[in-house]
């Protein structure tokens, strides 16, 4: 039975001094094991809380539902939820336009933020995510909870192998690591021979946890043996990773174990929606956890915004359930998944993403008649013998119809004939179409130290 206590005080207060005992699986085992009965009536009692606090502080939120007649007091249950009105990344973008520089959805005084975040604008105007004292130090706690989930211990040395800029990935790793007691080397990444320098620190210094992208593991590693080092000399036990779908990815999963000797877990939902670690992995790896009472998730139809079953696709729709300085109510994410409720050898009650999330609506492709998404392809890629790591997908458009070309690097142990008839065959297997296949010399794409591009789009809409 939940205490009391836990459906009595919002924003919550935590014990900024606690930390389990090494031995123990669970951070707070009433909560995480809790009944689903108990576990709704928790996350319901947030979800009111968040939603009246919105709606008297954020004037964002007070225009957008009295627009549309909407309170917050016309919820009365969890099943109701899904009618409140979903928020979209363009709705906060024009806010920021009109009212700048930070948006009409800021809760707090300018004298209370603590911390400001933001997008870089690759795609547009810069998102900017005020936290205040409050909101920063529940963040920690979460993500400290979330990753003692997967096995991180005081004990622990994390390699953050990130840039330490806008993104929040790298701070809530951060701050989550060091709230959870563990020794943290944030070394970041990005700068020109950085990646050589990590191979020489991570010799010396032997981490016992690595965090960074799925890109950027491989790309150390392949700088690793160019320099003559065996990744698995750096003893890591733990990599997690986020910002791309690949540790998700069994293929690249199984690549990174290999490769490291160490465990891979994914994680990540979106900056906006930070406390980011609510969608992460257990020591088991069977898909990513929903942290419901972190940050609750519904996976919902992309037309009608309503649930869909256990064990369908749909888009993941965020609501943190802890922050006051700059709350976010329903949350499209763009993404996509499939969710189940099946249980997990951890014992904890969320639900799960048992592939994680693996594409986006705007990265799919749809080629005759097959819905293609990057982590598929990537998926059969990863898993072929003779090929490098990296890979590009090219996106052309002939007539009406879209045609993708997959660039592959060849590391020469099969002649290139071979290659592309076990990656066609492979390819024609899981996905169900053949694609145009070029083989590169190895060294020929791109590397990165933060997040792959992977799908360059060459479609003229215009046309």
């Amino acid at each position: 039975m939940l205490k009391t206590s836990l459906l009595q005080q919002w924003p919550p207060k935590y014990e900024t001094n606690y930390v389990p005992e090494p031995n123990e699986q669970y951070w707070f085992k009433d909560i995480e094991t809790a009944s689903k009965e108990e576990l709704d009536e928790l996350v319901f009692f947030k979800l009111k809380n968040v939603m009246n606090y919105a709606y008297e502080k954020s004037d964002f939120y007070k225009r957008k539902w009295d627009k549309v007649d909407f309170h917050p007091n016309d919820i009365q249950s969890l099943q109701q939820f899904e009618q409140v009105p979903i928020t979209t990344k363009d709705e906060v973008r024009k806010d920021l336009i009109d009212y700048p520089p930070f948006g009409s959805n800021v809760c707090i005084p300018y004298s209370e933020v603590h911390r400001i975040q933001g997008t870089s604008g690759t795609t547009g105007k810069p998102t900017v995510f005020s936290f205040g004292k409050d909101d920063w130090e529940r963040i920690a706690h979460q993500h400290a909870r979330i990753m003692w989930s997967f096995g991180m211990r005081p004990s622990d040395l994390v390699f953050i192998a990130s840039p330490l800029s806008l993104y929040i990935g790298s701070w809530g790793a951060l701050i989550g690591a060091e709230r959870l007691g563990a020794k943290t080397f944030p070394f970041g990444a990005g700068q020109t021979g950085q990646t050589e320098k990590a191979v020489s620190w991570l010799k010396e210094v032997k981490p016992t946890v690595f965090y960074g992208t799925p890109s950027y593991a491989l790309y150390l590693a392949e700088k690793a043996r160019e320099l003559g080092v065996d990744p698995k000399e750096f003893g890591f036990r733990i990599l997690f990773f986020s910002g791309e779908p690949g540790a998700g990815v069994p293929s690249t999963k199984k690549k990174i174990e290999e490769t490291f000797g160490g465990i891979c877990i994914d994680s990540g939902t979106m900056a906006e929606v930070t406390p980011w670690m609510s969608n992460t992995e257990c020591e088991h790896r069977q898909g990513v956890h929903l942290w419901q009472d972190v940050v609750y998730t519904e996976v919902v139809d992309p037309q009608s915004k309503k649930l869909v079953p256990y064990g369908s696709e749909g888009v993941p729709v965020y609501t943190p359930l802890e922050r006051t300085s700059q709350p976010v109510i329903r949350y499209w994410s763009g993404d996509l998944t499939t969710w189940t409720d099946e249980p997990c050898p951890c014992g904890r009650v969320y639900p799960r993403l048992p592939k994680g999330i693996y594409g986006r609506m705007d990265d799919m492709v749809t080629v005759r008649g097959v819905n293609v998404y990057p982590s598929l392809l990537e998926n059969v890629i990863r898993r072929i013998a003779g090929l490098g790591e990296e890979f590009r997908i090219i996106v052309t458009r002939e007539n009406i119809m879209d045609e993708i070309t997959i660039q592959c690097e060849t590391l020469g142990t099969l002649n290139d004939v071979q290659l592309k008839e076990l990656l066609s065959k492979e390819l024609k297997k899981d996905v169900g179409i053949m694609f145009k296949i070029e083989l590169l010399p190895i060294g020929t794409l791109e590397r990165t130290q933060f997040k792959a591009k992977r799908v360059i789009d060459n479609r003229n809409f215009k046309e």
